[in-house]
């Protein structure tokens, strides 16, 4: 018995190893993808036409959907950027989703907001009910704010395109700021190749640290907090590198609900924001893959580097873990619902590559991971495995992970040279290792439960995450105190 229960461990352990080998090559992969991409595009840059389509009558108008729920801290200057972009024609919808705090007096005192009678049309389904219908006296046609009662991210979001006019839907994150020609930039695919794409991300970074004034990042640093440093790794390698691999290979199913462009005639089609999942943004673009692919349509949803929307990270480990239970278990829910698609020839590459690979490599990645605590250090003890195995697995689950860091750091400093100075991109090098040493392990803690909670079928609502704000973030590495929030 003794020596079968070791046999079941060498071969579990060896198992794991061969898993985390599997892993990070493929992050090293996606990485090489991206850097491929990131040179492509750099070249590019110079004839990109920037100018000419700000210029152009002919360029798509877009409405940006903000919603918010208690973001008082930084909603004004959040908001303030988003109707300052250099585009040529938009308007920014704020629904104020069911709000405690003061997020609403805020922009009503800073835009001086009037009520105007509005009815909110039906073409995507909403559950909560809309209480009033605001316009900045100064300018009416630029900024909508919408107070309704609560109902989750997702319904405000429909609330939301149901009151835009424009045929581009931009959704963004109430605790963001946007780059000023952010919506040019994501906007550039559709003006490119406006028949097949349909839905287009941008990168997502980390503002903790950084200068913001008049509603603009200023001056990129990295966070004071070695907790907010490690998460600008992890954006690095999981937004940045991860998603222009995928996009290069056509197989991008996640956009930011921080950042997204879609066609608002496809999401009307399809019935909008999905309520019965919380990662709604993600659900979003795999329904859209799958509608798309049932009609047999030529299209395509890309990944674009250059526009930045920058957001406050959590910067306590239990708001930290409040997010990460809520990412993992919006990627049990939308694989789940859509299981439909996995392995299935049907959906091409989004069926047969990118679904199987969030199963095995993100849904499954935490299980693995405190598998792996336990089962090693058990093999070592009953002598399933020796001394020297050990080691070689430390060094393929934690070294070759922390490789794969150092190259996206490494990658985006040759690319964009967002961190000027040494001593970030040192800090950036140092938070790579921290995050080997304990972060990883608890992190994993969080997805798992989340996971769970998605198979137990509990309950999950948008919640509440604590705000420091940008202004708070700035006075805390000097005396300036100018800036916005998240």
């Amino acid at each position: 018995m003794t020596e079968a229960v070791r046999e079941i461990l060498r071969f579990t352990d060896v198992a794991i190893f061969a898993y985390f080998i599997g892993l990070n090559t493929s992050y090293l992969v996606l990485m090489v993808l991206a850097g491929l991409e990131f040179g492509k595009h750099l070249r590019r840059v110079p004839f990109a036409g920037a100018d000419d389509m700000f210029r152009s009558p002919l360029t798509l108008p877009v409405s940006v959907i903000v919603p918010a729920y208690n973001e008082g801290a930084g909603i004004v200057p959040a908001v303030t950027a988003m109707t300052a972009l250099r585009y040529p024609r938009y308007e920014v919808v704020v629904v104020d989703d069911g709000s405690t705090d003061d997020t609403f007096e805020l922009l009503r005192a800073h835009f001086d907001l009037v009520e105007v009678p509005r009815v909110v049309p039906g073409e995507v389904p909403y559950q909560s009910r809309v209480l009033s219908v605001h316009v900045a006296r100064a300018n009416p046609e630029t900024l909508t704010v919408v107070r309704k009662t609560n109902g989750g991210k997702a319904d405000a979001l429909n609330v939301g395109i149901n009151l835009t006019r424009h045929p581009l839907i931009c959704m963004v994150d109430a605790d963001s700021v946007l780059d000023p020609d952010a919506l040019l930039s994501v906007a550039k695919p559709f003006a490119d190749d406006p028949l097949r794409v349909v839905a287009c991300g941008g990168v997502v970074r980390i503002a903790n640290g950084c200068k913001v004034i008049g509603g603009r990042v200023v001056d990129v640093r990295m966070p004071r907090r070695w907790l907010g440093r490690i998460q600008v790794v992890e954006y690095l390698r999981a937004f940045l590198m991860g998603r222009t691999g995928w996009s290069r290979l056509g197989g991008l199913v996640v956009i930011s609900g921080a950042f997204g462009l879609f066609r608002r005639d496809l999401l009307v089609r399809i019935g909008g924001m999905a309520h019965d999942t919380i990662g709604e943004d993600a659900e979003l673009v795999v329904r859209l893959h799958r509608h798309l692919r049932q009609l047999k349509e030529d299209y395509r949803v890309v990944f674009v580097a250059e526009p930045v929307s920058w957001s406050e990270a959590p910067s306590s480990l239990r708001v930290l873990g409040r997010q990460r239970r809520r990412w993992h278990r919006g990627i049990a829910e939308i694989l789940r619902k859509h299981r439909g698609m996995i392995l299935n020839p049907r959906y091409g590459r989004i069926g047969l590559v990118a679904l199987p690979y969030y199963v095995v490599f993100e849904l499954l990645a935490p299980f693995v991971e405190l598998a792996a605590l336990v089962l090693l250090p058990l093999g070592l003890l009953v002598d399933a495995i020796d001394v020297a195995f050990l080691w070689r697995f430390v060094l393929v689950a934690y070294g070759y992970g922390l490789l794969v860091s150092l190259v996206a750091l490494f990658i985006e400093e040759v690319s964009f040279h967002r961190y000027p100075r040494w001593g970030d991109l040192a800090r950036g090098v140092l938070a790579a290792i921290l995050e080997n040493f304990g972060y990883r392990q608890i992190l994993a803690v969080w997805q798992v439960r989340g996971a769970l909670g998605a198979l137990h079928g509990r309950r999950a609502e948008w919640g509440t995450m604590h705000r420091e704000g940008f202004d708070t973030v700035v006075e805390s590495r000097e005396t300036v105190g100018v800036g916005v929030d998240r």
